[in-house]
């Protein structure tokens, strides 16, 4: 099966899904590239900077309005339709298994903070694992539509 007949098949859900954590992958890549070059330029944890944050929502926003819309105006009627059973199964499950991968990056900063008393490093793991737990709700649910719920 060619990966137009692929994506052909997919649910109006799914596609979004697949739109929502590449978004997210790309802006977090692009966000912790900057904090790395950062950091490493300083020789140092760099400290939160509102500026990349206020970037990343705003990339996050527009991109996430522009391909929710494009696939909006291609899904027709089945966007706006209600999740079915399977769908709302599929929701739950994802939920919750990526509140564990939220928990993971977060302990992870407060344990590095316990030892080194970093707070820039506290503020980035946070960050990070709240980016990472809605980039893999995102991969739980297409893996979850793959698998058949």
């Amino acid at each position: 099966m060619s990966v137009i007949e692929t994506v052909a098949n997919m649910s109006f859900r799914e596609k979004s899904a697949w739109g929502m954590g590449l978004i997210l992958s790309a802006g977090a890549v692009s966000y912790f590239g900057k904090v790395m070059s950062l950091s490493e330029a300083l020789g140092r944890t760099a400290p939160p900077i509102i500026g990349f944050v206020i970037a990343y929502v705003v990339f996050i926003m527009i991109a996430s309005v522009i391909v929710m819309s494009v696939l909006a105006g291609m899904a027709g009627k089945e966007a706006d339709a209600p999740a079915d059973e399977r769908e709302k199964i599929i929701a739950d499950k994802a939920g919750n298994w990526s509140g564990y991968v939220l928990a993971v990056p977060a302990l992870g900063g407060l344990w590095h903070y316990s030892v080194n008393l970093d707070g820039n490093m506290l503020f980035h793991l946070v960050f990070l694992s709240l980016m990472l737990s809605q980039i893999s709700e995102y991969a739980f649910q297409i893996f979850l539509y793959r698998r058949g719920g």
